[in-house]
């Protein structure tokens, strides 16, 4: 679609015209070193975790809730964070969430207790959700879709460099005595706030005055739902049984909250969430597709560490550097494709054949044993970098082309917050799979053995029955069973992942391809109401109208 002429607009607007590389580039900067920092919370910890829980003497439950409480909380804000954009101040909205990031990680480095730690990481996961929904948001409205794919490319970088850096940096700092897994949580710090000195130098958008009407009520059903349901998925088969009361009553409450939630956002002028845009085929299709590459990667990977240190018997630091093949696929495959995305227009070819890749990637990976070679894994890990670098943001770029420049923010934080969704799930479930697969498969392996193999491990496991081995207290014939353990529980939650990326595919063939638009969305919001910016960021937050 050609660009129409915008309406005259304030002289500091950057939307007066089409910004030129470097002034996005300038622009980006600060939004990049925030979306370093969200990535690194989620990453840098990923190595270091075995080792935090064993100090801590938790269970195989609590590593699993300290990675989904993260997720969870990111999950249920992602929405309000959308919402908000497209009524308030983006670049402050950016800024508030850096600075609650930077209290959930210092909690988190000071944290006694597993409980303190998990609180933490919710605290660090609203910060998060907020960086996941504004970056792609602000991206999306300085950056028109046909020159996306090339920015789109380099976000995707620095993705790979945060989930790259995480790992290997968290691993150091585990294995280097004078520093420690705190560390872990204190790195990030100095990141954020250079993130929020950048965006008030750097980040210009106009303000435009309009009624601002948040829907409380809504926010809060959305909010308690989700997190009944996902609180669900992280306890059941561990806490309690699956056909339980807990159970009924963690599910029939969390149904009961969303159905309320679809009939208030039906009514208000300003829902969280408008259902409206469910009507669009491109986001229905792309909303399915973010919610099942949620489940399929972050389930499928997120206990790839644990497999490398258990299964595998690596260091912290070496389990980092055997997660670059897997970070390098994605890197290139992301950039590569967002290249060839903003010179031909054409992005359909890289949705579907990402799924493909994404799908053969784990079902390789279900090979996997405590007897893999490296290259084998390696190249396993590659297919699944690529094939989720091809297809994760362009899914974005598909929607966000495809709905009016009002509602980017919401369609926008709608996609992320399905995907963190499935990744909670599949990170709780899976978890539960992993814990019941690895118990039963030790209990068949000492029963085989008759109960020798077993001398000694009971309090060198960890601290008890469910608990995080640490392998160094073990003795030889027990951590050969624990390692034979871990390696078939992580094959079976890569063979259970396989069906949803498979599903992906699915949603993805039937998106119909359209013409990547040649204005931002600031330039076709003035052209969509004529809505004029009342200065730049730094002004004042928009004063309510009405």
């Amino acid at each position: 679609m050609s660009a129409t002429e915008a309406p005259d607009q304030a002289p500091n607007s950057m939307s007066d015209k089409q910004m030129s590389n470097k002034q996005i580039l300038q622009a980006m900067s600060g939004l990049m070193a925030g979306m370093f920092v969200a990535i690194l919370a989620g990453t840098v910890v990923a190595n270091a975790l075995p080792r935090i829980i064993a100090d801590l003497g938790a269970s195989q439950s609590s590593y699993t809730w300290v990675v989904t409480s993260e997720l969870l909380a990111m999950t249920a804000t992602v929405p309000l964070w959308g919402k908000l954009s497209d009524l308030y101040n983006k670049k402050l909205l950016l800024q508030l969430s850096l600075a609650m990031f930077i209290v959930g990680s210092l909690l988190a480095g000071f944290s006694q207790g597993v409980g303190l730690l998990i609180f933490s990481r919710v605290v660090q996961g609203i910060g998060a959700g907020g960086l996941t929904a504004l970056a792609q948001v602000v991206m999306a409205a300085v950056i028109p879709p046909r020159r996306l794919g090339k920015y789109a490319g380099i976000f995707g970088a620095v993705f790979a460099v945060g989930t790259v850096a995480g790992p290997l940096v968290g691993g150091v700092l585990v294995d280097t005595s004078w520093l420690g897994w705190r560390w872990c949580f204190f790195i990030g710090v100095p990141f954020a706030l250079l993130a929020i000195l950048i965006l008030q130098r750097t980040l210009r958008l106009p303000t435009v005055r309009r009624d601002v009407k948040i829907d409380f009520l809504g926010a809060f059903l959305i909010v308690a739902g989700v997190c009944a349901l996902l609180i669900w998925t992280s306890l059941a088969g561990q806490q309690f049984d699956w056909a339980s009361w807990q159970t009924a009553a963690l599910t029939s409450t969390g149904v009961l909250l969303l159905v309320v939630a679809v009939f208030v956002e039906a009514r208000v002028p300003e829902p969280i969430i408008p259902l409206a845009i469910f009507r669009n085929r491109t986001v229905t299709l792309t909303t399915v597709a973010s919610l099942l590459v949620g489940v399929a990667m972050f389930g499928g990977t997120v206990f790839l560490s644990q497999y490398f240190q258990i299964a595998l018997g690596k260091s912290p630091t070496a389990a980092g550097l055997m997660s670059l093949p897997m970070i390098l696929g994605l890197l290139v495959s992301s950039t590569v494709a967002g290249q060839f995305i903003s010179r031909t227009g054409k992005w359909k070819a890289y949705l579907v054949s990402g799924a493909v890749i994404m799908t053969a990637g784990l079902g390789l990976l279900a090979t996997i044993d405590a007897n893999t070679g490296f290259g084998l894994l390696s190249l396993y890990m590659a297919v699944l970098g690529i094939g989720v670098g091809m297809l994760m943001q362009n899914l974005v770029l598909a929607a966000q082309n495809d709905v009016p420049a009002a509602e980017l923010g919401a369609a926008t934080s709608v996609l992320s917050f399905f995907r963190s969704m499935g990744g909670t799930i599949g990170t709780s479930v899976l978890g539960a799979v992993l814990a019941n697969r690895v118990a039963s498969e030790i209990s068949k392996s000492v029963s085989e053995a008759g109960g020798s193999a077993a001398g000694g491990s009971g309090g060198g496991s960890g601290g008890g029955e469910g608990a995080v081995p640490d392998m160094t207290k073990l003795p030889a014939p027990m951590r050969e069973i624990v390692e034979n353990a871990y390696g078939l529980a992580t094959a079976d939650l890569f063979l259970m992942a396989a069906p949803f990326a498979a599903l992906a595919l699915v949603a993805v063939i039937f998106i119909k391809e359209k013409p990547l638009k040649t204005t931002s969305g600031m330039e076709r919001l003035a052209e969509e109401n004529g809505a004029q910016p009342d200065g730049d960021s730094e002004s004042a937050s928009p004063t309510p109208v009405g």
